[in-house]
């Protein structure tokens, strides 16, 4: 029997995404090619919401998506404020460091974020150059208050960058109306399609404060000034090279776009939010309690939720053993007290009804005192809603 893939990434994939991964590669001077990665990239601004961005779609992770954020818009000497959320926060801050920023970091406790006013505050001393937030952090299932963040930065006349790994075509997000300066995310994900791509969309001014750099790039691969002609030759009908385009993961993109956009971008991130309402409150049935400190900080691509006292980690594999993969934790603060379930893309409510019938076998299995069905009827009842 094959296990149902519930983890933050990668997530379980439609069908004709993986048809056109493992379709004959074309050249990628192929006519039918240039036709469908342009589109994927015009689809790519749709998905973000993004109308006057400069689309991104390169062979690589999320990291190098993070990378080629910071490696364009910083300088050394560079000040950088980082709204810290968890892992990837940390992981962000790296690079900014390693590319000669000089990092300030808004931080909340583990399973919170910091308030819009404190991090106005802290932008309000002056001398930052760009902001950094994770839209949703993969290790704790925190949602960042993303829109009051970025449009104080525009505000204030700080570049925002908002990485949307966890988050792209899963949660709320409308690039131009809110002023986000650059959106990152990978394929891996939300926007449904394996691993492999690193994906960036990137403002006008943000565009206007890579051109108007003194330092170059430090990095060749990263550097907008090598891809840039590449996505507009394609954009524009017309094949060129810097780095070979990695051929079946573009028309993947191209088609796991186009179903997302035939979903609609509301009417999928509505369908995320019910899904993870549905989660909720199974686990409060089961009568669990997740990391996030609050709803509003709660997402809705993902659960990271604390064992039971007397429950371990072993859980995972107990759910495992039921035929649901999941997840461990990740934070290194709290690895060891939690796990994750991912729920985004294709997952639907017979993928929720499996997971949490999975995970409740498990907890009482492993000893937890639930009342058996509990977390079952709890999901259901909210998926029956209208």
């Amino acid at each position: 029997m094959r296990e149902l893939l519930m983890i933050p990434g990668p997530v379980e994939f439609e069908e004709e995404v993986l048809r056109a991964l493992g379709a004959p590669s074309l050249s990628h001077t192929d006519p039918a090619f240039i036709v469908t990665f342009g589109r994927a990239l015009q689809r790519l601004r749709e998905v973000c919401l993004a109308p006057s961005a400069q689309p991104f779609v390169v062979s690589g992770s999320g990291t190098l998506a993070m990378e080629m954020a910071v490696a364009n818009l910083v300088e050394p000497g560079d000040a950088a404020l980082v709204v810290n959320t968890g892992y990837f926060s940390d992981r962000m801050a790296k690079i900014l460091e390693r590319h000669g920023a000089k990092v300030t970091h808004v931080r909340a406790s583990p399973g919170d974020a910091p308030s819009v006013a404190k991090v106005k505050s802290q932008l309000e001393r002056g001398g930052f150059k760009v902001m950094t937030v994770t839209h949703v952090d993969t290790s704790t299932g925190v949602l960042a208050p993303v829109e009051g963040l970025v449009k104080a930065a525009r505000a204030l006349g700080v570049l925002s960058v908002v990485d949307g790994v966890c988050a792209t075509a899963g949660e709320v997000f409308h690039q131009d109306a809110w002023g986000a300066d650059v959106y990152l995310t990978a394929s891996q994900k939300a926007v449904g399609v394996p691993p492999g791509l690193a994906l960036v969309t990137a403002s006008p001014q943000a565009m206007a404060a890579w051109k108007g750099r003194k330092a170059p790039v430090a990095s060749v691969y990263s550097d907008w000034a090598e891809w840039l002609p590449i996505m507009e030759a394609y954009a524009g009908g017309k094949p060129s090279y810097f780095a070979t385009p990695p051929v079946n993961l573009v028309s993947a993109l191209d088609v796991s776009l186009g179903q997302i956009l035939a979903e609609g971008m509301e009417a999928r991130f509505a369908r995320h939010q019910r899904l993870a309402r549905a989660f909720r409150a199974a686990w409060s049935a089961l009568g669990l309690r997740l990391l996030p400190v609050s709803e509003a900080v709660t997402a809705n691509t993902l659960s990271a939720v604390y064992y039971p006292e007397g429950v371990d980690a072993s859980l995972v594999g107990r759910v495992k053993a039921e035929g649901v993969v999941i997840a461990g934790g990740l934070h290194p603060d709290l690895k060891t007290r939690y796990f994750r379930v991912g729920h985004m893309n294709r997952v639907g409510p017979g993928d929720v009804l499996v997971t949490v019938g999975a995970v409740e076998r498990a907890l009482l299995a492993a000893g937890h005192r639930a009342e058996a069905g509990a977390g079952l009827r709890a999901a259901e009842s909210v998926l029956a809603a209208r």
